[in-house]
């Protein structure tokens, strides 16, 4: 993965997964359950399964062709009553390994950002070596499995993984006994369970096991740890009481009809943008949304302030999926355009207020803006959905930069603070009441050539997701942990 950020809507890079513990064999519904995540990811796609043959496995590419394609032929050649599945944006996964606990396969998301650390810790153990990826970087699973494999069983190997990796790490494990499955300590990112009749199923998005016949069963505590058999889910290790899940999986990540913690990822965007359109004064001729989750963001706009909801452009997306995106930016920019088709008659003439999810480094809002203006439109107002984002993510897989000066916010900040800019001075670029943010915003809307700005405010947006904000982590805008 190439290190620099990306807008939003350009790139994802987290990962999903998806894992079943079945009486019968358990592949057509891994097939299934695992695609339901291909908006988690563009790089590759993997399945294990474990039956009377033993372990199977498929890794594909899927840059240029969707999860489904790639694995139609595995689908029907694989058999196992228990299997997982996932996207992944970064590493080949699953892996197969042979160890002192037996053959596992694993399965992982998350981010590790000590890796050299923990590398010598396990070299110094007795470890000989990791195999390097294409990028020379060691793979984070065959890591994670390193770790667990210090200790005497998987449990408290999965336990000592959690506590040693900073940053955060959620896992799948199959075995021949079943699949274990661990969410991260802080709960960063979701793990649901789903219940049918002689299935269990784990899934990152709740939605995923609908369609497939599974019920919501429970959604798993920050690190907790549970294996899953088709008889049963029971719980090895307790969860823990602190939690911090990601508050852009509302924001972003999360599809439409996903829910977490108990709060609906559609019905939060709508709140969203309810409470952007409360704190508004522009009077625009219609409200837009950034195909495809800022549409939510502005929905819940339109019906707040009463300006008509439109769809200005539209995503071309039969021939151009999600997953279709080269790793080169200036092809990513192009292609990104080109799915893009105007409707002159909504655009020419038209003062447009557009939300989109948020700004990262602002390319490819820009671009979008020109677009609009070369359509005819007479304003483009922005409204991105959260606050400015002025720290890179520590936690979850964001974006692989090495430096927040990627983000559009530290540039401006640069450009008006100098190079040497405090911590202190940094907190006052994220208070929405000092005058820095004020300038720092101002010097943003003129970069990007928008007729006017406006972010919202974290206070309004952790009141949209209906949660206890000391359970949400809001990092990427304040800083704080």
């Amino acid at each position: 993965m190439k290190m620099e950020f990306f807008d939003m809507e350009d790139i994802l890079i987290m990962g999903g997964f998806f894992g079943v513990a079945s009486k019968h064999d358990c592949v057509f519904d891994l097939f299934f359950g695992t695609d339901y995540h291909s908006h988690l990811g563009t790089r590759r796609g993997g399945m294990a399964v474990y039956g009377e043959a033993g372990f199977d496995r498929a890794i594909h590419n899927i840059e240029n062709a969707p999860f489904r394609t790639k694995f139609d032929k595995d689908m029907r050649e694989m058999k196992g009553y228990l299997g997982i599945g996932c996207i992944s944006d970064y590493e080949p996964q699953p892996l197969i390994v042979r160890s002192h606990h037996g053959t596992y396969a694993i399965t992982t998301v998350g981010k590790i950002n000590n890796t050299d650390e923990i590398t010598r810790i396990i070299f110094e153990k007795g470890n000989t070596h990791f195999l390097e990826m294409s990028g020379g970087d060691v793979n984070p699973t065959e890591l994670v499995a390193a770790i667990i494999n210090q200790k005497e069983n998987l449990i408290e190997g999965i336990q000592y993984a959690q506590e040693l990796i900073d940053g955060s790490m959620t896992l799948m494990l199959l075995t021949p006994k079943g699949i274990y499955a661990a969410r991260d300590r802080l709960g960063r990112t979701p793990v649901t369970l789903g219940k049918k009749e002689d299935s269990y199923c784990i899934s990152f998005e709740s939605f995923a096991y609908l369609n497939l016949g599974y019920e919501d069963y429970r959604e798993l505590g920050p690190g907790e740890i549970v294996i899953v058999t088709p008889e049963e889910v029971r719980t090895l290790a307790a969860p823990g009481k602190d939690m911090k899940i990601c508050t852009f999986l509302w924001v972003y990540y999360g599809y439409p009809s996903s829910s977490y913690e108990g709060t609906s990822v559609e019905l939060m965007r709508y709140r969203c943008g309810e409470k952007m359109a409360e704190r508004d004064h522009v009077k625009p001729d219609t409200v837009a949304g950034v195909p495809d989750s800022g549409t939510a963001h502005a929905v819940g706009y339109a019906n707040r302030s009463g300006i008509p909801f439109s769809r200005p452009f539209i995503k071309y997306t039969p021939t151009w999926p999600r997953s279709f995106m080269p790793t080169v930016q200036d092809r990513r920019n192009l292609i990104a355009r080109m799915k893009l088709i105007p409707i002159h008659q909504l655009i020419k003439g038209k003062s447009l207020l557009l939300i989109d999810d948020s700004i990262v480094r602002g390319t490819q809002l820009r671009e979008t803006t020109e677009f609009l203006y070369q359509s005819g439109a007479k304003e483009v107002h922005i409204r991105p959905a959260c606050p400015p984002l002025v720290y890179g993510c520590k936690y979850l897989n964001f974006s692989r930069s090495n430096s927040d000066m990627d983000l559009i916010t530290r540039r401006v900040i640069r450009k008006l603070e100098g190079d040497d800019v405090s911590e202190e001075v940094l907190q006052e670029y994220t208070d929405p009441s000092s005058e820095k943010y004020d300038r720092m915003v101002e010097e943003i809307r003129k970069e990007l050539n928008f007729t006017s700005l406006r972010y919202n405010r974290l206070d309004d947006l952790l009141a949209s997701i209906d949660i206890e904000p000391c359970k949400l982590c809001t990092y990427c805008w304040n800083g704080k942990e």
